[in-house]
């Protein structure tokens, strides 16, 4: 509005935005700058507002990319070597939705390469830095993207979230992180990593930043099959005044500020006239192991496709096809992409499927209809996103069980399609951000966020 009013230019935000990428430059935000391309768009937009002519929702407001939305801006890498020089001939959808109401792309955004991570330290680029804390991680695989938000460099950043992957870092930065219902955003144009479970979101600074961007991206997109019709447009929000909490995470294993903070906001609901309604969901239990068997089965077809002959890294050293196809993989992927490859071939193969892969599928049904009886019980499930607070760049990088644990709370919500959003609950005694998460039934999107404007 204050652009369209004339109180500040566009070509002025953006200068400011790609000044303050320029200045937090040591944190590793951001894989390209689009410094030229967005003064240009941003000139045109003020042009427009000159002539009186109309413009978008979000005319001259700056926001960046996660590194695995295409775009035409910069090359498109995932964050992965095998990637690199790759410049893509599409638009993803989410972003082209974006552009047509006048926002301005600054730049791309950091990840765990193919968005295979939970702390950005994946990344063939170097890790990100928290926005709180340079000793700490920035919560994965959307590093970058919180980190740009929560330094204040752009109003908001897309991310995709596969196991927790925008809730996670908006919970270890302070700020808002949507994973909508599976299907609410096309998945059309971004580099897929788990097909079944990979959301289009974003981090904003407010929930009002969030409605806004929802009621523009979302809506069934012909390019993608799994896209669902504009119901966030087209429903009103419903009433959240029945909050579930998960007794099962309430234990030792999750830190004693965290569900310091869970109990406060409790209090503070009850104190709002909502109910509090304790749910026992055992088959949460078996998520993890779910999702560490369902998605690696997925990465490993998904990322067949990267071989050095269509595009890409290619290794130059090699004798044969053959040789090629395993010295561009071998070079080109990080340890954590060859990890889940090995688990996924390993899950698919004779012998092993029925063991593992169909069991998993099963376990996955039980999840869905455990969140469908919990919402008879309750309005939305308000949990922790993480049992600790952001811990320490390269604490837990030799381990990866410890990183997979990360997604103990955020995976279920993949699992079953439904939307969750990570709302700020404050800090740490050392100045930590502490983030909780709200859940709700698919295509629940709406009321979640209304719920999060009224707290």
């Amino acid at each position: 509005m204050r652009i369209a009013d004339k109180k500040i230019s566009a070509t002025q935000l953006v200068k400011e935005a790609l000044e303050k990428a320029e200045r937090f430059s040591d944190y590793n935000i951001f894989t390209f700058l689009n410094k030229e391309g967005a003064l240009r768009d941003a000139k045109v937009i003020d042009e427009r507002i000159a002539k009186g002519e109309r413009v978008g929702k979000l005319a001259g407001v700056p926001f960046a990319i996660k590194d695995n939305f295409l775009s035409p801006e910069g090359d498109t890498t995932a964050s992965a070597h095998i990637l690199e020089g790759f410049h893509s001939p599409v638009t993803a959808t989410v972003v082209e939705r974006l552009k047509a109401e006048g926002a301005i792309l600054i730049g791309r955004t950091n990840l765990d390469a193919f968005a295979h991570g939970t702390s950005t330290e994946n990344s063939y680029y170097g890790p990100t830095l928290n926005a709180h804390d340079k000793e700490r991680v920035a919560g994965g695989s959307s590093g970058g993207s919180a980190v740009a938000v929560a330094l204040d460099i752009v109003e908001f950043a897309t991310g995709s979230d596969t196991g927790g992957s925008i809730r996670l870092p908006a919970s270890f930065n302070g700020v808002y992180g949507l994973k909508p219902t599976y299907g609410a955003n096309s998945r059309y144009g971004v580099v897929a990593m788990c097909s079944s479970t990979d959301s289009m979101g974003f981090l904003t600074k407010t929930p009002e930043d969030m409605d806004l961007l929802m009621s523009i991206t979302t809506g069934q997109d012909p390019k993608d099959m799994t896209s669902l019709p504009d119901f966030y447009n087209e429903t009103e929000p419903k009433q959240i005044r029945r909050i579930g909490i998960v007794k099962d995470f309430d234990n030792d294993a999750v830190d004693e500020e965290i569900r310091a903070a869970l109990k406060q906001k409790c209090e503070e609901l009850k104190s709002k006239g909502c109910e509090i309604v304790e749910l026992e969901m055992p088959i949460l239990k078996y998520a993890l192991p779910t999702y560490y068997i369902i998605v690696p089965a997925e990465v490993t077809s998904n990322l067949s496709r990267h071989d050095g002959i269509r595009y890409g890294f290619r290794s130059e050293n090699s004798k044969d096809l053959s040789n090629l196809y395993g010295n561009t993989r071998n070079e080109g992927f990080m340890p954590e992409n060859k990890r889940r490859i090995l688990v996924g071939n390993f899950v698919l193969s004779s012998g092993f499927y029925d063991a593992y892969f169909l069991k998993a599928a099963k376990v996955r049904t039980l999840i869905i209809k455990g969140f469908e009886d919990a919402f008879q019980k309750c309005d939305s499930i308000l949990m922790p996103v993480s049992a600790s607070p952001a811990f320490k760049v390269g604490e837990k990088a030799g381990d990866p069980l410890a990183l997979y644990l990360e997604d103990l709370m955020t995976v279920p919500a993949n699992l079953a399609g439904i939307p969750g959003l990570a709302i700020p609950a404050g800090k740490t005694k050392t100045g930590l951000p502490i983030g909780l998460q709200l859940l709700g039934p698919r295509r629940s999107d709406k009321s979640l966020i209304q719920f999060a404007k009224e707290l």
